[in-house]
């Protein structure tokens, strides 16, 4: 549904984004790298705010800047704070649908549906004035999904919100996805994106660093051990064990803690595999089995290092 192809966009002296090319088809993506990597020009692209400088930018099968086509099934949820302080929720989002082409018999009660949906049904007669940054997240996000769109692209759409506002916003995006949509979300905090998608794409510097499964992208760093721990009273006798696994560089215990054990393996889909086996067949206890490497912080900090 977006195509890049070998895009890039400066700003006098100063690179946007470099030779960046990707494909995002339906479903959720999350586009993830720290602030300053590049996100929301690549996004400003995407939505036809920018032109590129090279190269070729394609929604839907057209091209986005300036492009009412493309406009008409495409919501933004922008990072930026420029609502209309003077209007309420409802009259913000009303305007918001009526520039979208929704006829008027059907726009009120379409108003009153996603800004239900959003959670701002006790507010929507507020002014966006007197609204927390919570609340003005969760009206960017009713005006992006008030015309439905096909691809739906929110800019770090969950700063300002409370846990229970951000389970709300994913709730949300989850539904759209469901519909078949294209959900393209744009994030500098990798735990949030992690409850959503594993898809991802990581930029930093302006460059596309990788994309794809971020599990997958994960058992391509092969360079650096993979970390396991896990805790069983049975340390030493397990420890042994482990090290007979061709996939194991090293065990280490901590005196400090008596049941814990940390694991490095270059081959964690080995290691993964043969484990289980171990423990079922020596009757080994094990309490808590986890890896602090199989996560997306582990995955954006080997890329970019360096």
């Amino acid at each position: 549904m977006i195509q890049l192809e070998h895009a890039s966009r400066w700003y006098q002296q100063v690179i946007g984004i470099n030779d960046v090319s990707c494909h995002i088809q339906s479903g959720m993506t999350a586009l993830l790298g720290p602030n300053g990597a590049g996100k929301s020009t690549m996004l400003k692209l995407i939505t036809g705010q920018l032109r590129p400088t090279t190269g070729s930018v394609t929604v839907l099968g057209e091209k986005p800047f300036a492009n009412p086509k493309v406009y008409r099934r495409l919501g933004y949820c922008p990072e930026i704070e420029n609502n209309y302080d003077d209007m309420t929720g409802v009259e913000f989002v009303t305007m918001l649908g009526a520039m979208a082409g929704i006829p008027a018999n059907v726009l009120k009660p379409r108003v009153g549906e996603v800004i239900e949906t959003v959670g701002m049904t006790v507010n929507a007669k507020r002014k966006i004035g007197g609204y927390s940054k919570g609340m003005r997240q969760r009206i960017k996000v009713a005006q992006g999904i008030i015309h439905d769109p096909d691809v739906l692209v929110l800019d770090e759409p969950m700063n300002g919100l409370d846990p229970v506002g951000r389970r709300e916003m994913m709730n949300v995006f989850v539904a759209m996805v469901q519909k078949g949509k294209c959900v393209l979300v744009s994030s500098h905090i990798l735990y949030e994106v992690e409850q959503m998608t594993s898809n991802i794409l990581l930029m930093n510097r302006g460059r596309l660093m990788a994309q794809g499964n971020v599990y997958q992208i994960r058992g391509l760093i092969d360079k650096h051990p993979h970390k396991i721990t896990l805790t069983t009273p049975d340390t030493r006798r397990l420890s042994k064990r482990l090290l007979d696994f061709p996939s194991v560089l090293s065990v280490r215990l901590d005196a400090q803690k008596p049941d814990y054990v940390e694991i490095e393996t270059r081959d964690p889909n080995s290691f993964y595999s043969s484990f289980p086996d171990l423990i079922l067949q020596e009757d080994f206890e094990v309490s808590s089995f986890e890896s602090p490497d199989n996560n997306l912080e582990a995955v954006f900090k080997y890329l970019i290092q360096g």
